[in-house]
């Protein structure tokens, strides 16, 4: 007996997303010992720092200004139970933390559009000459594609340095942002992206603060009415750490070199671990 399948697209989809985690780096990442040559003791002390294709020296060494500006932004960034329990994902308070360093010293929203000219170069036989040998002039031909590059937008960009922010966006959105990081450096926009996501630890500051809020302050409530905890807004499937390394270890971001940066339980400063 053949059974109805009623599995649909997105059930699919969600199906291979759960599967799609990283617990650690793979061998494709940069040494350990680089990152800790570059990252002073305070900052890893609060953020986890991965590194691919060399992106931690070219910072360290080619972009130290922006690295700098960076590593300051981390440094000034800290979150409260009640950020992390309100509704709004990358829309709430959690982006301003990082524009509010930022967006003063020149790091702007940035998008790319490219036109694609192919030059067609042949050589052509005209005819004969003297001695009955072929003659050939070189011929040549344009065609254009308008909008060959077009819709990659990064979050923050000055000089040669990308940087990104997702907090609780659909993990898939990892995906744009590393194809919008190499989109700009193969086009020579940009030499390195950085990205700052969820740690996996922070799901123990999830399940130990009370129940999710509105906007307002107040406690959301379900169709039931009972409380949603939560931890159940920061599912799985959507941007952490695992979901971030997945892709880098299969070597999405492609040529381009990126910083992956895990905002930990230490960036929560009304929150302490319970023994």
């Amino acid at each position: 007996m053949i059974e109805e399948d009623t599995t649909t697209s997105t059930d699919l989809i969600e199906e291979l997303s759960e599967k799609q985690v990283a617990d650690e780096p793979d061998e494709s990442a940069d040494p350990a010992a680089w990152v800790e040559s570059k990252i002073p003791p305070d900052l890893r002390e609060r953020f986890e720092f991965i590194s691919y294709r060399s992106a931690i020296a070219i910072l360290g060494d080619a972009h130290r200004t922006e690295f700098g500006e960076i590593l300051q932004a981390l440094r000034d960034f800290r979150i409260t139970t009640d950020i992390i329990r309100t509704a709004g994902g990358n829309e709430s308070e959690i982006p301003k933390l990082i524009s509010r360093t930022l967006r003063p010293l020149g790091w702007h929203e940035t998008a790319i559009q490219g036109d694609l000219v192919i030059r067609k170069i042949w050589r052509e036989a005209v005819g004969v000459g003297r001695k009955g040998q072929p003659l050939f002039e070189k011929r040549e031909a344009r065609l254009t594609r308008e909008k060959f590059l077009d819709g990659h937008k990064v979050d923050y960009v000055k000089g040669k340095v990308a940087f990104d922010l997702e907090w609780n966006s659909k993990n898939q959105t990892f995906d744009r942002d590393l194809y919008a990081f190499n989109a700009f450096a193969q086009c020579g926009v940009v030499d390195v992206g950085v990205l700052l996501t969820r740690s996996a630890s922070l799901d123990a500051v999830f399940r130990g603060v009370g129940p999710a809020l509105r906007k307002d302050g107040s406690v959301e409530l379900k169709k039931n009415g009972q409380p949603p905890a939560t931890h159940e807004k920061y599912g799985a499937s959507t941007t952490w750490m695992g979901k971030l390394l997945y892709r880098l270890n299969a070597g999405r971001n492609g040529g381009c070199p990126v910083l992956a940066v895990g905002i930990t339980p230490a960036c929560v400063i009304d929150w302490k671990a319970t023994p």
